[in-house]
């Protein structure tokens, strides 16, 4: 996310969805299944209600894994899915937060284990414990922004999920307790006693959600914020009413105007996150959307798109003079970062993230095309779109993979006219890895052939000869990665890069500046000195399961032993850990490469602004020859 989730928490009252049960049911899931199986058997349906929930202007989606811990799993024959449905639960709402363009916090939900702790019960505290980490840590994998811990009953069971998260993250975490018509949880607490209790724990907030209305959660809000002296926000998700039963169906009865109400009033107890439980709907999250709008003047984001503004902060380049890339490459150390396209309609997250990195000093953006050859917004139009509204200048990403020699030719021409002109050849993922395997890719030529394309329009003419007007003025990148198995190969393919008129490097992520001096060296050995300027990949880590993952199913990445074991050893600072080794090695290289390239895992761009706060100020120099 552009920006963390506690200070969207003090900037004013957050949005969070609705219900995701009662949508399910109403989609024609039976109340005795398994609601988190969904995430597999019918992917389409959670996705669908996310989509919803956030055109209907959440800030906050859940995802849908309220029961997906090894206790409740089992009822169903599931506990040793536990994995497989959490993080798919996660990358459906991460999907429909692409597809709507809308920079949304995903929040990974953990219910209760339905189990009683002893001594009053059978299980074990560490038990319990155990079944929350092993679902947070599926849960980081996917790549959630906050945990929200909602409808438990139990001070003691809350505490274990607390800690499971503790000993994994350091994500922010919402802790919701449910509460009974008499005021207290089923296990006697009481809302002073919920606060006293949470509020020593270090989460971001504390509230209420389930089992009672609208109007019961006022009451108990009211007691919350008089014993408030921390100052920690409130979280409020009533259900909608009690349900009955109609002619076979669950209804709920609390309407969104009566929804919309309710969003105003708890504003004034502190409640800085609120939302629904069960039995509301987009329609109420709409109505209380409009309310809050209209209460605070701010356009809604689900409904229709903020205003764009700063359309004039940086002006695209000139077709006649170099791009301010070209011009600072070899004489200012460069930052980039990758922003990845939206797999929807809407620019507004990336727009978000693109001015948070200008506001940080990055001056150029990497836009990807369909990375991992999954279907994204075209990247020529979000370089375009920033460009224009970010006031940054853009690096296009340009594969040969999903077009033709005359589809090439035309794109290229295409992002000239429209001052897109950093461009990366790059020959691109093959569908067999993507959304649509049986895709035909075309490949008339390689990422070699597209810088030889390139030349020629530098020399104002296309493949055949013909004039296109006047030389363009392209600069041209290329990619290397030095980590791969086969370096002779890899070192064959730079070269022959370089020499069809290649202008600059960026390499894929490196984890220690070793892998990138040993690469040099094994080039120079063979080609000489490499003499045009490299930007080094730098991909700060969040977590040591992310770090396997990346190491282990994402081509092109490769993290050495070292970064594995410091990751692991990071336990729940992996963050922190991931930040510091990007830290160390920017420092490490700085005197030795022209820039570096940054990848944020997520769409969190935050961990950028901490990355670069220890970078120091630029230092112009010259390049030897």
């Amino acid at each position: 996310m552009a920006r963390t989730f506690q200070e969207r928490l003090q900037r004013g009252i957050v949005l969070a969805d609705g219900a995701m049960g009662t949508q399910l049911y109403e989609r024609g899931v039976r109340l005795d299944e398994c609601f988190e199986a969904i995430n597999l058997h019918a992917p389409h349906l959670v996705l669908e209600i996310h989509r919803a929930y956030i055109l209907a202007g959440a800030e906050l989606i859940e995802t849908n894994t309220f029961g997906a811990n090894r206790f409740k799993l089992a009822n169903f024959g599931l506990a040793d899915r536990v994995r497989e449905i959490n993080r798919t639960g996660v990358r459906l709402a991460r999907e429909a937060r692409e597809i709507c363009g809308v920079p949304v916090f995903v929040a990974g939900a953990v219910g209760p284990t339905g189990r009683l702790l002893e001594p009053y019960g059978t299980v074990a505290p560490e038990a319990v414990r155990d079944a929350f980490r092993e679902q947070i840590e599926a849960l980081l994998e996917g790549g959630v922004d906050v945990l929200v811990f909602e409808t438990m009953n139990q001070l003691a069971e809350i505490r274990e999920a607390i800690a499971a998260a503790r000993e994994v993250c350091d994500l922010p975490i919402v802790a919701q307790m449910t509460f009974a018509a008499d005021g207290r949880t089923l296990a006697g607490h009481s809302p002073e006693e919920v606060i006293e209790a949470l509020a020593e724990l270090g989460v971001s907030a504390v509230g209420v959600n389930c089992s009672v209305g609208p109007r019961p959660t006022v009451a108990i809000l009211q007691r919350m914020a008089a014993v408030n002296r921390w100052g920690l926000p409130l979280s409020a998700m009533p259900n909608a009413g009690w349900p009955t039963n109609v002619g076979g169906r669950v209804i709920f009865g609390a309407s969104p105007d009566y929804f919309a109400d309710f969003a105003r009033e708890v504003r004034s107890y502190g409640v800085r996150l609120v939302g629904g439980c069960c039995g509301t709907t987009p329609a109420h999250i709409a109505a209380m959307r409009r309310a809050l709008d209209h209460d605070t003047g701010q356009a809604s984001l689900g409904v229709s798109e903020r205003q764009r503004t700063d359309r004039s902060v940086t002006e695209v380049p000139s077709t006649e003079s170099p791009t301010r890339l070209a011009q600072k490459l070899g004489k200012a150390f460069v930052i980039s970062v990758e922003i990845d396209p939206p797999k929807g309609l809407s620019p507004v997250k990336a727009i978000d993230g693109a001015r948070l990195l200008r506001e940080v000093g990055v001056e150029f953006i990497n836009v990807a095309d369909s990375p991992m050859a999954r279907v994204r917004m075209s990247a020529l139009a979000l370089c375009v779109i920033l460009q224009q509204e970010a006031g940054v200048e853009t690096i296009l990403h340009l594969t040969t993979r999903d077009r033709n020699l005359m589809g090439l030719q035309s794109d290229l021409l295409g992002a000239h006219a429209l001052g897109v002109r950093n461009i990366l050849a790059l020959t691109g993922d093959p569908p067999t890895l993507g959304d649509y395997p049986q895709a035909t890719p075309v490949y008339d030529v390689d990422s070699i052939g597209l810088v030889r394309i390139l030349q020629r329009f530098r020399q104002g003419i296309d493949v055949g000869g013909a004039s296109i007007g006047r030389p363009a003025a392209f600069t041209i990148g290329v990619a290397c990665d030095p980590t791969r198995s086969d370096l002779d190969h890899e070192i064959e393919r730079l070269h022959a890069k370089l020499e069809a008129g290649a202008d600059f490097i960026m390499t894929q992520p490196v984890f220690s500046f070793d892998t990138w001096r040993s690469f040099v060296t094994r080039y120079e050995e063979r080609y000489g000195p490499i003499r045009v300027p490299v930007l080094l990949g730098v991909l700060p880590l969040q977590s040591y399961r992310h770090a396997v993952f990346l190491h282990n199913e994402v081509p092109g990445i490769t993290l050495t032993e070292t970064a594995l074991e410091r990751m692991r050893r990071a336990g729940p600072n992996g963050r922190s850990e991931g930040v510091a080794m990007a830290r160390e090695l920017i420092a490490e290289a700085y005197d030795f490469v022209d820039g570096i390239y940054l990848m944020p895992s997520f769409g969190r761009y935050e961990v950028v602004a901490e990355v670069l706060e220890a970078l120091p100020k630029q230092r112009f120099r010259a390049r030897a020859s």
